[in-house]
C-alpha cells in the first residue's frame, strides 16, 4: 500500500490509479492477443516473414500469453508474474521489430512496447491494490523493488530464451536494379 510520508495513512485514489494502470495495461494485452488469436495464419506468416523459426508455435503462443498476461493483470492475478510475462513479450517486440526503426511508434519505433513495459514493472511493484485477487487471496505482499526487478529480470530473461531459440535477424532484402 502507498503510505503518505506524514501521516503513514494510505495516498487517497491510490487503489483506483492501480485499478485503472491494471485495466489499462492488461485491456491493451488482452485485445492485442485477441487480434493475434483471430488471425492465426496471418500472424504465422508475419513471425516468419521477421526470422522466427516455428512461426505457428510463435503465433499461438503469442496469443495465449498476451491474453493470458492481460487478464491476470486486469484481475490483479499473480501481479509480478503477469507484469513478467509482458516484459518478455514487448522484449521479444523491440528486438525483433521495434528497435531498429528508432523511437517513435509512428516509425514502428520502441515507444510504445517500453511504456507498456515501464508501466507492468511500476505494477509489479506498486502491487495490485485492494481491488485485486492478489488481495482477496493474501498473496499481495509481494511488491516493491523485489518485484520491480523479479518481473523485469524475469520478463528479460524469458525474451532473451526465446529470441535465442527461435530467432534469426533476417537478411536484407535485396534491392532490385
Amino acid at each position: 500500500m502507498a503510505r503518505t510520508a506524514r501521516t503513514g495513512t494510505t495516498a487517497p485514489g491510490t487503489g483506483v490509479a492501480r485499478f485503472l494502470l491494471r485495466t489499462a495495461v492488461g485491456g491493451t494485452m488482452i485485445a492485442h492477443g485477441v487480434k493475434h488469436g483471430r488471425t492465426l495464419a496471418g500472424t504465422a506468416g508475419w513471425f516468419g516473414s521477421i526470422g522466427f523459426k516455428q512461426p505457428m508455435l510463435q503465433a499461438r503462443t503469442s496469443a495465449v500469453v498476451e491474453i493470458g498476461s492481460g487478464a491476470a493483470l486486469v484481475a490483479g492475478a499473480a501481479t509480478p508474474l503477469a507484469a513478467a510475462a509482458v516484459v518478455g513479450t514487448l522484449s521479444v517486440a523491440a528486438r525483433s521489430v521495434h528497435i531498429p526503426n528508432g523511437f517513435w511508434i509512428t516509425a514502428e519505433g520502441w515507444e510504445y512496447v517500453a511504456n507498456l513495459s515501464v508501466a507492468s514493472i511500476a505494477l509489479a511493484a506498486l502491487g495490485p491494490g485492494g481491488w485485486s485477487v492478489d488481495r482477496a487471496l493474501g498473496t499481495d505482499r509481494f511488491s516493491g523493488p523485489r518485484a520491480a526487478l523479479f518481473a523485469a529480470g524475469l520478463g528479460i530473461g524469458g525474451a532473451a530464451a526465446q529470441l535465442a531459440t527461435f530467432w534469426r535477424k533476417p537478411a536484407p532484402k535485396a534491392v532490385a536494379p
